[in-house]
């Protein structure tokens, strides 16, 4: 079984910075891509950025200027670092796996799991 463990999030003023961090754990030999994705109340959950092993990052057009994801693949930890932070940006922060193989078997087996979060809140005063 893997899980992913959000921390960093909390309540910061507009123009403001934090740091999201991101924590594989359990049965992993490797994780492909990892991203995160936030969902504001009343909204559907949005992709904010995903990174791959190789570190090639992907970004939503709203955020790209300012939040930078970053993965240390030995830790099996993924990074968001936010800057200047908007009301707009409040959200539940997300962690996703898109393809985590638990064994070695299982990579040459194709036999992977898509993981979730449990969500870091991340809220933003005007």
């Amino acid at each position: 079984q893997v899980q992913l463990v959000e921390s960093g999030g909390g309540l910061v003023q507009a123009g403001g910075s934090l740091r999201l961090s991101c924590a594989a754990s359990g049965s992993i030999f490797s994780i492909n891509r990892m991203g995160w994705y936030r969902q504001a109340p009343g909204k559907q959950r949005e992709l904010v950025a995903t990174i791959t092993p190789g570190g090639s990052a992907n970004y939503a057009d709203t955020v790209r200027s300012r939040f930078t994801i970053s993965r240390d693949n030995a830790k099996n930890t993924v990074y968001l670092q936010v800057n200047s932070l908007k009301p707009e940006d409040t959200a539940v922060y997300y962690c996703n796996a898109d393809k985590a193989f638990p064994t070695y078997r299982d990579y040459l087996d194709n036999r992977y799991l898509e993981v979730w979060g449990q969500g870091t809140l991340v809220t933003v005063s005007s």
